[in-house]
């Protein structure tokens, strides 16, 4: 006698093998992380909604795994989510500028990594007249980076809380790299830290009164710089 399944039944089946596929996903592969701050300002806005990949800089046990799977190591420049070490509850985003064993230095906000000057494409300090803005003549260092770490900073190197303040980055706090934009949306900080009832409906309102007119068009699908 054959056996057919009932069609509830498959429905059921095909909710949890979707379920169980999704926190898959959510949990090893993709990330979806806001920019709540203005500290990547110079590429990152307030309200930009990216997509992390959280297999990228996976941990890997041997030759052959790196060899099969899409694993690369940190690299200058990435732009990766970790957990803030001060408060590791808490995710943090900011570029990679020191590698392990590096020595990093600032010298009116021009970086150096072992005493070396080091072109920065993805920032944009200088004022059209060649000027440095006063609040970004920064100088930091030198100071080494130890083994297992790496050195962060922030775009936004005038307002950026980030390992000038609170040290290296231990690696395996690293949760991925961002690599997309998904979509961007015009709003001040305080629209997404507010919480509340009264709150999340004020957020579903102006969302969709303003979806269209507050929505960054041109940043939809837009590479991590």
């Amino acid at each position: 006698m054959s056996f057919q399944k009932s069609t509830s039944r498959e429905y059921f089946e095909s909710i949890v093998i979707a379920v169980i596929l999704a926190l898959f996903v959510r949990t090893w592969v993709v990330q979806a992380f806001k920019i709540p701050t203005g500290s990547m300002e110079q590429n990152l806005l307030i309200g930009d909604h990216l997509l992390v990949n959280k297999f990228v800089h996976a941990p890997i046990g041997s030759a052959a795994e790196r060899w099969l799977l899409p694993v690369t190591d940190v690299r200058r420049g990435d732009v990766l989510v970790f957990k803030y070490p001060e408060e590791p509850e808490r995710d943090f985003i900011k570029r990679v500028i020191g590698l392990p064993g590096e020595t990093v230095e600032l010298r009116r906000s021009r970086l150096f990594i072992d005493g070396e000057p080091v072109d920065e494409p993805y920032l944009d300090l200088m004022r059209p007249d060649g000027q440095v803005p006063y609040d970004m003549r920064g100088t930091f260092g030198p100071q080494s980076v130890p083994a297992g770490h790496l050195f962060m900073m922030g775009d936004n190197r005038g307002d950026s809380q980030d390992s000038r303040y609170w040290g290296a980055l231990p690696m395996d706090y690293v949760k991925g790299r961002a690599f997309v934009m998904y979509w961007s949306y015009e709003a001040e900080s305080e629209f997404f830290r507010d919480v509340g009832v009264g709150a999340t409906l004020r957020r579903l309102t102006a969302g969709a009164t303003h979806f269209f007119t507050r929505t960054r068009w041109e940043r939809i699908l837009m590479a991590i710089p």
